[in-house]
């Protein structure tokens, strides 16, 4: 409930849309009495976990306002964000646009997925093979590490994590891809707006703390939708028949590995898990409390 406390907390937005998939029933009992505390909060509950993007589409055709800011149910509004992305807005006048805020983990650090460059099967390619670490005038995709600029900035993508559009370009657009269950459909949006002659832009200024995920979703359910979501994003924008052949083949390394990926971390935490219970045994030893970070590492963005 921390993200939406956040918002309900920040002035700046003017009306907010919860779209509601298959919370637990305590839960949703304080949704609906927070929504009928608060005129601005709009909840919609869905009955079934639709994903992702039809969610964020089915909250878009119930917003009445002139932007949209979709925010990820695990991410947390500093204060003056909201503020500084609608202040950003208003100079894009005569273009259309998807603004991306900075996206930070919980110890302050800017979290991969934020700001990236264009996702092809190369720089795909590149990324799972980890080769921009072993020969980094490659390039890499993910841009969390470079400088920060001071202001706003044109970038290839941003993250649906945090992510405002005007909502007359978004319906034009037809919202997000609904074929994407979880992850990549904002690479997605922002590919197909630049591709149709928008702009993508990163605000460094506007900070979203991002959980990444809780310890409740599954990692394994996580990362087989991201992988499929790739799979699907590549046989869409690389047709010919050379690209869906590479795409195939592909497709299973890149489930090996995210699974693999997933298989580590589950091991790792239980592994770490049968040292803590070891060490409340001892006397004299604390049992250290896992991180949030630590729990949902597995789900970062790829």
């Amino acid at each position: 409930m921390d993200s939406v406390k956040s918002v309900l907390a920040t002035l700046a937005v003017d009306e907010f849309v919860f779209v509601s998939h298959e919370n637990p029933r305590a839960t949703v009992v304080e949704l609906r009495d927070l929504a009928a505390e608060n005129p601005r909060f709009k909840l919609i509950e869905t009955g079934a976990n639709l994903g992702f993007a039809k969610g964020c589409n089915r909250g878009a055709e119930a917003a009445e306002g002139e932007l949209l800011l979709f925010l990820n149910p695990d991410a947390v509004l500093v204060p003056t964000a909201a503020d500084q992305l609608k202040q950003s807005a208003t100079r894009l006048n005569g273009q259309d646009w998807i603004i991306g805020g900075r996206i930070l983990n919980d110890d302050g650090s800017e979290q991969r997925g934020a700001r990236r460059g264009e996702l092809t099967l190369r720089s795909a390619a590149i990324s799972f093979l980890g080769l921009e670490r072993l020969m980094p005038w490659v390039g890499s995709i993910h841009w969390e590490d470079e400088e920060v600029p001071e202001d706003l900035v044109e970038v290839p993508t941003v993250s649906g994590a945090a992510l405002m559009i005007r909502r007359d370009v978004f319906m034009r657009h037809g919202g997000f891809d609904e074929r994407y269950f979880l992850h990549v459909e904002d690479i997605d949006l922002c590919r197909s707006m630049r591709e149709a002659g928008g702009s993508v832009y990163f605000e460094p200024r506007a900070n979203i703390l991002h959980y990444g995920g809780t310890s409740e979703t599954s990692p394994l359910f996580v990362e087989t939708h991201k992988a499929a979501g790739l799979v699907k994003y590549f046989w869409k924008f690389y047709p010919g028949v050379m690209q869906r052949f590479g795409t195939a083949l592909m497709a299973i390394p890149v489930f090996l590995a995210i699974w693999a990926r997933v298989g580590w971390h589950m091991l790792k935490n239980r592994i770490m898990g049968l040292f803590r219970r070891e060490e409340a045994r001892e006397p004299g030893k604390s049992r250290a409390a896992p991180s949030r970070k630590s729990e949902s590492a597995a789900q970062q963005d790829v």
